[in-house]
């Protein structure tokens, strides 16, 4: 049987920071990836989809510098971010979080990121295959490393991996990362359960479209979003600008929400009278850019779609984390990172940063032998970080359309106050609405810090 010092499942962000990381302190780290096609890559490879962009701040998070990137990674420079309700909006161009990188953010080509997190990670000396299915994984906790590896991985292919440390970074979707932890959890309260993907996760879906020059000269250094337009906790479009005046198009929504429980349905802008059900995620965006853009545009002559992006013809459907995140069961040796983990915020889509930051912990530690501290170092390197996403999306899960116009309206104020940064004390100078606002997400982020902002406790694991 082979035997590696830490195997990982999963060739995303956070699995290749991790193999990176074991592989640069000497662990023999191996990369198992079950591998997807897309039109923007010649082989096989991670998922690779997500609206991929990193705000300033999370420059740091993630520790990797856009400087590092070889060209064809970083697309956009970013100066703004504009929010838009139905009928107010507000325009941010600073996060209000101090950082070094100097600019408010970046877009950057997600598949030639996951790439050269690849090469960076075999550069280092790790393991990487394509194409390989994880079946199922035998644990012995009480193994440390001798004669008989903690961790047996069992491929589809029918063969067998030892490895002493386990990192679980196989997304959203945690098809092995549920079946492993649930051998640590009662049934009553086992992971498959708790983590299906039906209740724990959003759906995605995006197009990359080629917009016309004077639009895309307006838009290519904003990330635009538009809250309340679609029904649902945390459903909002978006546009993304990339290379080459294209755009990623997308939006992001619950899965199996039932139009007939929505009340007030005729305040959405992208609901039209005549829908029985919730319309597919193409509908959704069309009616979108014919919303914004229709009425001097013909949109699928003007805004077509780039059919050599994306996972097909130019589109691709993805699930997202949605809900708080999970703590690891250290004392068998396993580590869950990134999407698995819960990493990626229902808020505002994004988990680039924290995958990548809280797979370099994990594979730094596997290599050094003890993942005990896993825990911990997460929370302290992305924790205030993930308390904030939980913190938003808990605040606005019953806002409707006219709650997101007097968001929008208030934060305006607030920015006229302060200037172009938020949730600071000199907030309150807008008034009562911007001290409510302020407070409420204050009182909020305060609950969650003192009754934890983790949804499943490593001391619910059972060894």
């Amino acid at each position: 049987m082979e035997r590696v010092d830490v195997a990982i499942v999963g060739g995303g962000p956070a699995g290749m920071a991790a193999a990176h990381a074991a592989a640069s302190d000497g662990a023999e780290a191996l990369v198992l990836e079950k591998g997807v096609p897309r039109a923007d890559r010649e082989t096989l490879g991670p998922d690779s989809t997500d609206a991929a962009g990193i705000l300033d701040y999370w420059v740091e998070i993630m520790d990797i510098h856009p400087e590092e990137f070889p060209d064809d990674v970083l697309v956009q420079h970013l100066d703004r971010a504009e929010f838009i309700g139905p009928t107010e909006s507000c325009t941010l161009t600073s996060t209000g979080i101090d950082a070094d990188y100097e600019h408010f953010g970046y877009t950057f080509n997600r598949a030639r990121f996951d790439d050269w997190l690849r090469e960076r990670a075999e550069a280092a000396g790790a393991t990487y295959r394509v194409g390989v299915r994880v079946r199922g994984v035998d644990s012995d906790p009480a193994a440390t490393g001798g004669d008989e590896p903690r961790h047996t991985i069992h491929t589809a292919d029918g063969d067998d991996i030892g490895a002493d440390f386990l990192v679980l970074a196989d997304g959203p979707q945690r098809t092995v990362t549920n079946a492993v932890l649930d051998d640590y959890l009662p049934d009553e309260t086992a992971a498959s359960k708790r983590l299906a993907a039906p209740t724990a996760n959003h759906i995605a879906y995006q197009e990359y479209r080629r917009f016309p020059e004077e639009v895309f000269a307006e838009l290519n250094t904003a990330i635009k979003f538009w809250w309340g337009h679609m029904p649902g906790h945390t459903a909002y479009p978006w546009v993304f600008p990339n290379d080459n005046r294209v755009c990623r198009v997308g939006l992001t929504m619950p899965i199996g929400l039932d139009l007939d429980a929505v009340d007030d349905r005729g305040d959405y802008p992208l609901i039209h009278p005549d829908d029985e059900s919730i319309p597919d995620g193409a509908t959704y965006i069309r009616r979108l850019l014919e919303r914004v853009w229709g009425d001097e545009y013909d949109i699928e002559t003007d805004f077509p779609l780039v059919e050599d992006r994306g996972k097909r013809d130019g589109t691709e459907t993805y699930s997202i984390s949605s809900t708080r995140p999970i703590e690891s069961p250290v004392d068998a040796g396993i580590a869950v990172a990134g999407g698995a983990m819960g990493t990626t915020s229902a808020f505002h889509e994004g988990g680039d940063h924290v995958a990548v930051r809280a797979g370099a912990i994990a594979g730094e530690l596997a290599a050094g032998g003890d993942l005990s501290a896993y825990n911990d170092r997460w929370k302290d390197a992305i924790g205030d970080e993930l308390l904030r996403n939980v913190t938003f999306a808990d605040l606005c899960r019953e806002y409707d359309p006219d709650d997101w116009d007097r968001t929008f309206a208030t934060v305006r104020e607030m920015l006229t106050a302060r200037g172009p940064t938020l949730f600071t004390p000199s907030a309150l100078k807008s008034g009562f609405a911007g001290a409510k606002v302020y407070y409420s997400y204050k009182k909020r982020k305060r609950q969650f810090k003192r009754n934890g902002y983790v949804q499943l406790t490593a001391d619910e694991y059972v060894y």
